[in-house]
């Protein structure tokens, strides 16, 4: 560790992630504020059936005011095995199960101010339930759409897609089917 916690200030304890303002000191006894948004991670799921098309959703995102396109992805309960909350997710916001999930990679999205880690599962063998989709209120507006993998792959490059996490799983599914 290249510095020492002198203080740490509980800005906002959220439902999403907690805020804080961080006061440390370097080794060359110098001083700095860190601000750190704790958030508890989540799991991000590329559903991909037989045929190579990519389950993909669209949600309204408030924070930028606008619809986008995304992979089934939520926030992981408190100690909530990743691989659980992506089954989860996946169910929830599409309506589909998973034969098989696969562990891509786990990242951390914005390591500069946020603690958020997200673990991105391959799922395969999709079968869609009876049930249908499980939405949360808010999520109501969510819409499911297939997708061909080599298509989406090219709505991330022409940023017709802009979220990170959908572009690192998108590239990463693409690269363990080859």
């Amino acid at each position: 560790m290249n510095h020492k916690l002198l203080k740490r200030e509980i800005l906002h304890k959220g439902v999403v992630f907690d805020l804080f303002v961080d006061h440390i000191e370097y080794p060359s006894g110098n001083g700095s504020v860190r601000e750190v948004a704790q958030h508890p991670g989540g799991a991000v799921v590329v559903p991909v059936f037989e045929n190579g098309d990519v389950l993909m959703i669209q949600q309204f995102r408030y924070p930028i005011g606008k619809v986008i396109y995304e992979l089934p992805a939520g926030k992981r309960d408190p100690d909530e095995d990743p691989e659980l909350c992506a089954r989860r997710e996946l169910e929830e916001e599409t309506g589909y199960k998973a034969e098989q999930l696969d562990k891509l990679t786990a990242f951390y999205t914005t390591p500069g101010f946020c603690t958020e880690k997200l673990y991105i599962y391959l799922a395969t063998g999709l079968r869609e339930l009876t049930s249908g989709q499980q939405l949360e209120e808010g999520e109501e507006s969510i819409k499911v759409e297939k997708i061909p993998l080599r298509k989406a792959l090219d709505m991330a490059a022409s940023e017709e897609i802009v979220d990170g996490k959908t572009i690192v799983g998108l590239f990463l599914a693409d690269m363990k089917k080859r």
